[in-house]
């Protein structure tokens, strides 16, 4: 069983600023889900299921915020199989309007890799 280490959720980290999608990927289990921020469906909003989907949601994402970049990240390991990221997204939209949100990810882990993602953002408004 691998440890889950400071060093891999940096690494985790690192595929996601640097929008490599393949690397990503290549974290995950074959069986893995991230549960995203806003979704359709109450009460997890979107869920992407295996590696396919996730791989889908991440290129569109990067097309539509492509400096899209996680900054200020902090990360606790809860035990063997799971821990928590704390970060600030920030990018620019399309429209040129800035994303600059307090998030956070629930991970969960099997022999090293990501079986589960979930994320929150703070959703700021007026």
């Amino acid at each position: 069983m691998s440890k889950i280490t400071i060093q891999l959720l940096d690494d985790i980290q690192d595929g996601f600023n640097r929008h490599d999608v393949p690397d990503i990927l290549s974290r995950f289990t074959d069986d893995g889900i991230w549960l995203m921020a806003s979704g359709p469906v109450a009460p997890d909003g979107r869920v992407c299921r295996g590696k396919e989907e996730i791989g889908s949601v991440l290129s569109a994402r990067y097309e539509k915020i492509p400096d899209m970049r996680w900054e200020e990240i902090k990360h606790w390991i809860v035990d063997d199989t799971k821990a928590i990221s704390e970060w600030i997204v920030r990018g620019t939209f399309e429209d040129k309007s800035k994303l600059n949100c307090l998030g956070c990810d629930l991970w969960e882990f099997r022999d090293g890799l990501i079986t589960k993602k979930d994320t929150y953002w703070k959703i700021i408004s007026n």
